[in-house]
């Protein structure tokens, strides 16, 4: 063996840093109170129409175990490389929905490489920042707003049933709308929208005169702020 390649073996298992347990199982602790705090975070802000106490249960153990993985790998140069090799194998397959989903992920992963690296202090602040900003976004957003709603619209594909038709009365009734997502085969027209009404007398309007488009037109309404509360 070369002594070149004898020394780069020494350095991989030479090169640790020493993990303090008292500092490990504070920070452990720690992360796992903000995952709470994340999570109860999300149910309250969040707008997504996916069930928000359940994808917000996993805030606490993805936090958790990016902190321990960071934790063990700081402490060792060839674990973390182990780890690059290990990681490469894993493919993930999970259906995220939402932009604001992912923004919850994110932070609950650095939550847990915070806290691994030791970064007390620095990850209590900026998490504490990141929360007050998205509280903020959302006492601004709910101040003056009327009742926004997710339409759908479901019918058997035909002429009588259109996207010109729907629009057509969402803008004679609704206050504003948005069109989400617009789904058209030869058998069924599905449309959501994002609509505001100014009454509850306008929004029965709006939904009356939607169902007199076609016999097969079906609405459904899901308010949102209501969702997943």
């Amino acid at each position: 063996m070369s002594p070149n390649r004898h020394s780069w073996g020494e350095f991989l298992t030479t090169q640790s840093a020493k993990l303090s347990l008292n500092e490990f199982i504070l920070n452990l602790i720690l992360t796992a109170l903000l995952g709470y705090v994340l999570g109860r975070a999300y149910v309250k802000f969040g707008r997504t129409l996916s069930n928000r106490d359940l994808f917000a249960s996993n805030f606490t153990v993805l936090a958790m175990t990016t902190m321990l993985i960071i934790s063990i790998v700081k402490s060792s140069l060839a674990l973390s490389l182990g780890l690059v090799g290990a990681l490469s194998i894993i493919r993930f397959r999970a259906a995220i929905k939402e932009p604001e989903e992912l923004n919850y992920l994110f932070l609950a992963i650095s939550l847990g490489l915070g806290f691994g690296a030791s970064q007390t202090l620095l990850t209590v602040i900026a998490f504490a920042l990141i929360l007050a900003i998205i509280a903020l976004k959302h006492l601004v957003r709910g101040r003056g707003q009327h009742p926004n709603f997710f339409l759908t619209i479901t019918s058997a594909a035909g002429a009588e049933v259109n996207l010109p038709r729907i629009t057509a009365v969402l803008n004679q009734h609704a206050s504003g709308s948005a069109l989400t997502r617009l789904d058209e085969t030869p058998e069924v027209l599905e449309a959501s929208f994002r609509v505001q009404f100014d009454s509850l007398a306008k929004l029965h309007e709006c939904n009356t005169q939607l169902r007199s488009l076609a016999n097969s037109v079906r609405v459904s309404y899901l308010e949102e702020r209501g969702v997943g509360a």
